[in-house]
């Protein structure tokens, strides 16, 4: 798995996925996590989610706790890997490239002991099945369009794991391109990391901000209102940095922009007050009777 996954082919499309949170999607930005199941429903594909999901150890693992995130990992691959092995679910998709990462590359290095063999091989066949969003919308589903609006100028930020790990980078750019109203503008160095990298942030604070300043003032220079992004990670940094130089623009994570919310964002920005919910937040899944 530290290579090229094979994924999963479908003979035909997949109805039935799970969805795999992630950390701070979950706690920090759950309308990110509304916005991406929105799409998957709208494009006909049911959304369960398992509601014992954690943590999948990537922060332990980077920060050099092999331990804590085996358990992680195991705990992981027990929770997810039954519903694809079993046929409740075709796939399991998360609105993270890095989250995906840890699990599809890198388990392998938590599994190396002979006496987790039957892990590893169960991690690898999880995944096969384990989509980025929007690697799942372009290659599995086929879509390129999905009908969003945007009414500004917009640029794109490519996240490090989505895109040199996952190498996944024409998907959410196409999809990106068929925002009706939206101008596309160029962001110089979009390739280049933003400074935050989880644990490097901490460990080396100058040198995240001053990766994290020098993307800001790219982002400025193309004019952008937007620039759209598919981690929260990147775009926690990135907005930080925006709002303590006083600039009106804002990261907005893709399955926002994709699900016409950007504009809200932005009109929220301006007028510097909070947003008024629109709709009481509705249950992962179906209530289950009494």
């Amino acid at each position: 798995m530290t290579s090229i996954v094979q994924k999963k082919q479908f003979l035909s499309p997949p109805r039935r996925v799970a969805f795999f949170v992630t950390c701070m999607v979950d706690a920090i930005y759950p309308d990110v996590g509304m916005s991406a199941v929105d799409l998957l429903e709208r494009h006909g594909v049911e959304v369960i989610f398992p509601e014992d999901q954690t943590c999948c150890g990537q922060p332990a693992f980077n920060a050099g706790f092999r331990n804590e995130a085996q358990e992680l990992a195991m705990r992981f691959v027990d929770i997810f890997e039954p519903l694809v092995i079993s046929g409740q679910v075709d796939a399991v998709v998360a609105p993270s490239g890095s989250c995906v990462t840890m699990t599809t590359h890198f388990y392998d290095a938590l599994f190396e002991d002979p006496n987790l063999i039957e892990y590893r091989r169960r991690a690898e066949n999880l995944a096969a099945a384990t989509f980025e969003l929007t690697e799942f919308l372009v290659d599995v589903l086929g879509v390129t369009d999905v009908h969003a609006y945007f009414n500004g100028k917009l640029a794109y930020h490519a996240s490090c794991h989505l895109l040199r790990e996952l190498r996944v980078d024409e998907q959410p750019r196409a999809l990106i391109a068929n925002i009706e109203g939206a101008e596309q503008v160029t962001l110089e160095g979009d390739d280049e990391c933003c400074g935050f990298g989880g644990l490097f942030a901490i460990k080396n604070g100058p040198i995240s901000t001053a990766m994290g300043e020098k993307k800001v003032r790219n982002i400025i220079k193309s004019g952008a209102d937007v620039v759209t992004l598919c981690d929260v990670s990147c775009m926690t940094h990135i907005n930080g940095l925006l709002e303590r130089e006083g600039h009106h623009c804002r990261a907005v994570h893709i399955a926002q922009v994709l699900n016409n919310q950007a504009d809200q964002v932005v009109h929220v920005v301006e007028q510097g007050q909070d947003p008024a919910p629109e709709e009481p937040p509705r249950r992962w899944q179906d209530a289950r009777p009494e």
